[in-house]
């Protein structure tokens, strides 16, 4: 039994990643903004922000291993203010680091950007030793900071590892989060809106369920992968259109849609190379984008009953 430290706990990650520490038998100690809707004997929560000294500080002190969810910032608006990036999540994680060495952490695992480090790829899938062009703030800072955590494994001894997580979906993700094309197409499915596509629809992402990618996270703490850094996705590529028209088989009927300019900073098509994953972790995701697209509207579905209730 392990005592973890997870930021961003109460975020949509955080949530599923603390539930399944949770029912392996884990201590978990939660920094977040916002305390988490899990509430179990077993779970620490802690209010505040990583970037605050003081806090880190504290809410590292006996664990053994870190899982740094936290961020400040989303792709599509980090190029807005780099320095609010650079200030807050560079600085803030390479403080950690610094205190996750003189506390003797026993792993500090980094949940990374598969979807924004690479930027424009020139072979598909995209292996870990492909060249890296991050066209926005939010892929420079996750990329400078898989760059910290080699150093310190290096230099310090630290045992880091850094998961290139492609599009992760499921449930409890906020659909306005600006995040997961997923979650907000069938969050405007089921409430009849017109679903928003930027570009002509042909783009092309990786995505994975929540569930898959949390079981990969809980190997990448219990695997020997030091100083790696590993992809994790899907495998293989979906565009927004056959997203579209799968959530349409599952809703059994046409969805409205809108089409907007493309946007600048948006790849036109990513899906990763997750052979790392299989031989060093021992995963592969098991949840097909069809079974996950028939279980996140049946939760939403749920729980739309219940607050109707």
């Amino acid at each position: 039994m392990k005592k973890i430290l997870v930021t961003g706990g109460s975020g949509f990650l955080g949530h599923h990643l603390i539930n399944a520490l949770l029912s392996s038998g884990n201590n978990v100690r939660s920094l977040d903004l916002h305390e988490s809707s899990i509430k179990h004997e077993q779970l620490e929560f802690i209010k505040g922000s990583f970037t605050n000294h003081d806090l880190i500080d504290e809410a590292l002190t006996g664990c053994d291993v870190v899982f740094h969810l936290a961020s400040t910032t989303i792709p599509k608006t980090s190029n807005d203010n780099p320095l609010f990036d650079i200030n807050t999540n560079l600085i803030g994680t390479v403080t950690m680091l610094d205190l996750a060495v003189s506390k003797k952490i026993d792993k500090f695992i980094f949940i990374s950007s598969g979807g924004t480090v690479y930027g424009s790829p020139t072979q598909l899938p995209v292996p870990e030793d492909h060249q890296t062009n991050a066209t926005c703030s939010y892929g420079v800072i996750k990329l400078a900071i898989e760059k910290y955590l080699q150093i310190y494994h290096q230099q310090h001894g630290l045992n880091t590892c850094s998961l290139r997580l492609s599009n992760p979906y499921g449930e409890y993700q906020r659909a306005d989060s600006g995040l997961g094309a997923v979650t907000a197409f069938c969050h405007k499915a089921l409430n009849d809106e017109p679903i928003e596509i930027w570009g002509d629809g042909s783009v092309i992402r990786d995505f994975i369920y929540v569930k898959d990618a949390v079981n990969a996270m809980i190997l990448a703490m219990d695997s020997d992968c030091s100083g790696l850094v590993i992809n994790i996705g899907y495998g293989s590529g979906t565009s927004l259109n056959q997203l579209i028209e799968k959530i349409e088989m599952v809703c059994g009927h046409e969805l409205q849609k809108a089409y907007y300019p493309g946007r600048c900073f948006d790849v036109p098509e990513i899906y990763l190379d997750i052979n790392r994953a299989k031989n060093i972790l021992g995963w592969e995701p098991t949840t097909s984008l069809d079974d996950g697209i028939s279980k996140l509207l049946l939760s939403m579905r749920s729980t739309r009953l219940i607050d109707a209730n």
